[in-house]
């Protein structure tokens, strides 16, 4: 088997329940198959929640979409700073 193909589950985001929600949600307009880990903890204890830390949600991908599930949070988070900054 081509290692280059073989897929495996990975966690792609952490961070707090809204924020990984947001995630997940651009990743499956991409056509991304996603699901959250630890979101009942999430919903559970919201004020326990560090973003990307301890009691985060987690956004968990297929390792083969890796590269365009970086490439689409890495725009958001640069569109997202812009509209901020101006």
């Amino acid at each position: 088997m081509n290692q280059d193909n073989h897929s495996k589950m990975i966690e792609i985001f952490a961070g707090s329940p809204v924020e990984a929600r947001l995630v997940e949600n651009l990743l499956n307009d991409a056509n991304i198959h996603t699901f959250l880990k630890d979101e009942l903890m999430g919903s559970i204890a919201p004020w326990q929640v560090a973003a990307g830390g301890a009691g985060s949600v987690k956004v968990i991908i297929d390792s083969l979409d890796y590269e365009q599930a970086i490439q689409i949070i890495e725009q958001h988070t640069r569109n997202w700073e812009e509209a901020q900054n101006s």
